[in-house]
């Protein structure tokens, strides 16, 4: 997959081809990017199910025509019986089960956000997710895989096998007459009653009855959030991304250091050299002080907008050797999708349950698989990530977005956990030196770090790459490690640019079962 489709009307890119056709409905429809982007990250909680949920968290990033960029953060925190003393025993909150689902479900809070002004209907715009929820939609090969690689772990949680136990095979029609009914009731009674109401009662007694600490206190005190996105500049473009308590600091951190380098060709040793050793820096500056917003004592936008210390951390980095990495990096596993509309207006989103599955909960009332987004907390008595009732987790999640000095908007991004930030830097720096944005996308990447559970910290790279890449990578220090091309180890990615005479490009992932749909 490397050429890369044109429409002047409408664009949508997400990691399941039916998403991104519910989204291009809706603007064929008159619908906004806003709403068009609901419209696909309903359809992708029912069809990608491994990935996401309504029972997750979800961030937006939206530029507007007139040039304003704002965010929507749909983030819940921490119960209030979350606490020390619930977890005594434990090292760590558990991955999976009862005691991961700590934290309020706060996508459909910032569904409601960005439906606020528009003109279709709620129950136009759930029409697809709920009609595959309700007629059943086949079971990907990818989402078979990790069904089948998790099943060990999930099939004695709390409701996961009623719905995707066996596991669930390639080609499986999927039904899932619960949620179907949950995205009705949405439609009938209005988003907010996700958080108040009957509706919300059913969800916190069945939360009740597996044994987690999400009360229904809990969820009537949730409320979204509308923090300034960060951004930095570098020679070209502002970029901006996602405030914390996600990782969008490292990611824009990463790059600013790399436009410092002065290294201008791709996919060769200065290329990837220079990204990971901006990746370890950003990293380490992340995880010391990236946490709850209001418990950190770090300001990330102050140093993104500071040339002289962004130098000096740039300086840092050694041209020819690698920075030994001992590091324990985040987990992770989400989906990034993007929208542009007819008029200019762009949207960045992502929607997560954290791991496959998030906690393995599938309430039986309503069909939701809950998040594990709280197992990122520490259960320590101080720290950004420690464990607090009614405290933000640290999430991976971050949706990029790159304005261009030439008028270019580009929404992009992709799920993967630690991997995420990483896959934005292939994608932009790729792009933004003069490759066509499918190639950017489809060309081969790495991740330094731990993934899909593995132990290993290597840095591992698709092996489509020059040999000569990796022989220069080893002598440098790098511990490479080669992995299979196209694996999913390195996202689902997808990237929107919109031009400034209104021509749309865009690019989804082969490693997805995605698609670009446009008019």
């Amino acid at each position: 997959m490397i050429h890369t489709p044109s429409s002047y009307r409408g664009m949508v890119t997400s990691p399941h081809h039916l998403a991104s056709q519910a989204g291009l409905d809706i603007l064929k429809a008159g619908g906004t990017a806003r709403e068009a982007a609901v419209a696909v990250a309903a359809t992708l909680a029912v069809v990608y199910p491994h990935m996401n949920s309504i029972g997750g968290d979800s961030f937006w990033l939206i530029r507007e025509p007139d040039g304003r960029v704002h965010s929507v953060h749909g983030c819940g925190g921490a119960a209030q019986k979350a606490t020390l003393d619930l977890y005594r025993g434990h090292d760590a909150v558990p991955w999976r089960g009862s005691l991961a689902a700590n934290t309020v479900a706060g996508t459909i809070s910032a569904w409601q956000a960005m439906l606020e002004g528009g003109t279709l209907t709620l129950a136009r715009i759930l029409e697809a997710a709920i009609h595959y929820a309700e007629c059943g939609v086949a079971v990907t090969q990818g989402g078979a895989e990790i069904a089948a690689v998790k099943d060990a772990e999930l099939k004695d949680v709390f409701g996961y096998s009623d719905v995707f136990g066996g596991p669930v095979q390639a080609g499986d029609q999927l039904k899932q007459p619960a949620l179907a009914q949950t995205l009705k009731r949405l439609t009938e009674q209005g988003l907010s009653s996700f958080y108040t109401g009957a509706l919300a009662r059913e969800i916190a007694a069945d939360l009740a009855l597996a044994g987690s600490p999400v009360f229904l206190a809990d969820l009537e005190a949730h409320r979204v959030e509308y923090p300034q996105p960060l951004y930095t500049g570098i020679p070209g473009a502002t970029l901006y991304n996602a405030a914390p308590p996600t990782q969008g600091f490292a990611s824009l951190l990463i790059l600013a250091m790399f436009s410092r380098l002065g290294v201008t060709s791709v996919d060769d040793f200065p290329h990837l050299h220079g990204l990971v050793e901006a990746t370890k820096r950003a990293f380490l500056l992340r995880d010391a002080h990236i946490g709850d917003p209001a418990f950190m004592n770090f300001d990330p936008q102050a140093l993104l907008s500071d040339p002289a210390a962004l130098d000096a951390l740039a300086a840092k980095i050694n041209p020819a050797k690698a920075l030994p990495w001992p590091h324990d990096p985040a987990k992770g596993d989400t989906v990034w999708f993007g929208v542009i509309d007819g008029e200019g207006r762009a949207v960045s989103a992502i929607q997560s349950t954290y791991f496959e599955f998030g906690s393995g909960l599938v309430l039986p009332q309503t069909g939701i698989i809950w998040q594990n987004r709280g197992a990122s907390f520490t259960l320590t008595e101080t720290g950004p990530r420690a464990l607090k009732p009614g405290r933000k987790p640290f999430h991976t999640l971050n949706p990029a977005m790159a304005v261009f000095d030439d008028g270019r908007v580009m929404p992009y991004g992709t799920m993967g956990g630690e991997g995420q930030p990483q896959t934005q830097a292939a994608i932009f720096s790729r792009y933004a030196a003069g490759v066509p944005l499918q190639q950017s996308v489809t060309a081969p990447r790495w991740l330094l770090g731990k993934t899909w559970g593995e132990n290993s910290v290597t840095l591992k790279l698709e092996d489509r790459f020059d040999p000569a890449v990796y022989a220069a990578l080893r002598q440098a220090g790098h511990d490479v490690e080669l992995v299979p091309p196209f694996t999913s180890m390195m996202g689902h990615a997808g990237a929107l640019v919109r031009h400034g005479d209104g021509r749309i490009d865009g690019a989804t992932d082969p490693r997805s079962d995605g698609s670009v749909a446009s008019w």
